[in-house]
């Protein structure tokens, strides 16, 4: 159930959060804060996305792709598709965070080096950001970790801060788990139950569970963190659906992560259609890239066993799949293949060929999913509805992709794609059946 339910609001001298340590420094006060003064502009709310480069557990984790896409984009694109957010920033102290931030369309804030220790808190960084940038109102701590949220549990949560006036709000997830007390030895020699009498174990369907903090975000107004706090005030939770919690700094391994998103992430705003056009680009997608020449001048290239059966697979699920190349390759050498597919060699202009082609079959661009990997294929990359590079495509393909394969051109990387769109398909076949 998408629906929102909310905790008793509660109002408190001395809110429990997490404060920082010591004294936190005096933040600029906001000069639209005033009332009384005629028409204001309304609270500029900000998300907020902290992703230091420094991971003792996984190097540059804030970056690292799952499911095909750098963890942070996941929330990015969440965030930015909410369309509650006046601004939404990536504060970072690494080069490559901030590059990724800015391809998908967010504003950078450079942590200073005291703010980005492995001591430093959250809500250091927080204060950091908020002391730059005074004319935001409310901020919304989103977590990277978290790839599984969506853009409408973001619009309900700013519909609780600005018009039913809570002050703070951050995500739970409902769980039926239950906690025993901890054995110590000299202290306490048995355990005991700490939220069930285990005489009556309830059955799960007979009892509600217990809310726990999933880390997703935490939304809290700016004399709130002044005071060091991201929870307090007249303040309530916001349930998340047991699919979306996903933090995979916590409790979920990457691989199962990938599946979680696959699955029940979001995707971006307009709906996924079944696939029914397959384009690869020869050179460097279906091959590595290397052409050997015999000793008569016949042109040698090789690819690997699992692509063509990528290829056979997406055959027999019904996809039509179609080679293409801008270089002038030997027909002959494809053919010898044997991967009995139409393509067409020496194109000048990819788009427009594929574009023939989907006018061809009567297809719309959602219908269509392309795999490239130079500057050629950008704009067939940008214009289809799933589109996929290996991972040593060059730079420009990089940027204008949806999905970037574990694997490189020529060892694997279409295999994975069709595995890719596979999924994708199963997702959009499921959500018509509801």
């Amino acid at each position: 159930m998408d629906s929102v339910e909310k905790g008793a609001a509660t109002s408190v001298s001395n809110p429990r959060g997490r404060p920082s340590r010591g004294r936190p420094p005096k933040l600029q006060r906001n000069s639209r804060g005033g009332q009384g003064r005629g028409v204001e502009k309304p609270p500029h709310l900000a998300a907020l996305i902290l992703a230091r480069g420094g991971s003792k557990g996984i190097p540059l984790k804030n970056i690292k792709h799952l499911a095909g896409v750098p963890l942070i984009g996941w929330v990015l694109r969440a965030a930015l598709d909410s369309g509650v957010f006046q601004s939404v920033w990536v504060s970072t102290d690494h080069d490559e965070i901030e590059n990724v931030a800015k391809q998908f369309g967010a504003q950078v804030h450079r942590r200073s080096s005291e703010a980005s220790k492995d001591s430093s808190t959250s809500l250091d960084a927080i204060i950091e950001f908020l002391n730059y940038h005074n004319e935001v109102d409310i901020v919304g701590n989103i977590q990277a970790t978290s790839p599984c949220l969506h853009p409408t549990d973001l619009q309900k949560v700013a519909e609780m801060i600005r018009e039913e006036g809570y002050d703070s709000v951050f995500s739970v997830v409902r769980r039926h788990q239950f906690r025993w007390g901890e054995i110590q030895k000299g202290v306490r020699e048995m355990t005991e139950p700490l939220n069930l009498n285990p005489a009556k174990r309830p059955r799960r369907q007979d009892w509600d569970g217990e809310l726990y903090e999933n880390g997703s975000f935490y939304f809290a107004k700016r004399h709130l963190i002044e005071m060091g706090y991201l929870q307090g005030g007249k303040m309530a939770y916001y349930e998340m659906r047991a699919e979306h919690s996903v933090d995979i700094d916590v409790d979920i391994d990457w691989p199962i992560a990938e599946q979680r998103v696959l699955r029940f992430g979001y995707f971006g705003k307009e709906k996924l259609k079944e696939i029914k056009l397959f384009v690869c680009n020869i050179d460097g997608c279906l091959t590595n890239g290397h052409i050997y020449v015999s000793g008569d001048q016949k042109e040698i290239i090789s690819y690997d066993v699992k692509d063509a059966i990528g290829i056979s697979l997406l055959k027999k699920s019904g996809i039509e799949v179609r080679l293409i190349s801008e270089r002038a390759c030997s027909k002959q050498t494809l053919a010898s293949l044997k991967l009995d597919c139409k393509m067409e060699v020496s194109v000048p202009d990819k788009l427009a060929v594929v574009d023939e082609w989907r006018k061809e079959m009567g297809l719309c661009w959602k219908e269509v999913a392309y795999l490239g990997n130079e500057v050629s294929d950008e704009e067939c990359l940008k214009k289809v509805g799933l589109s996929g590079v290996p991972a040593d495509a060059c730079a420009a393909a990089r940027k204008a992709v949806g999905y970037i394969c574990k694997s490189n051109g020529g060892r694997g990387a279409l295999r994975e794609f069709a595995e890719h769109v596979f999924l994708l398909m199963e997702k959009v076949i499921n959500s018509c059946q509801k």
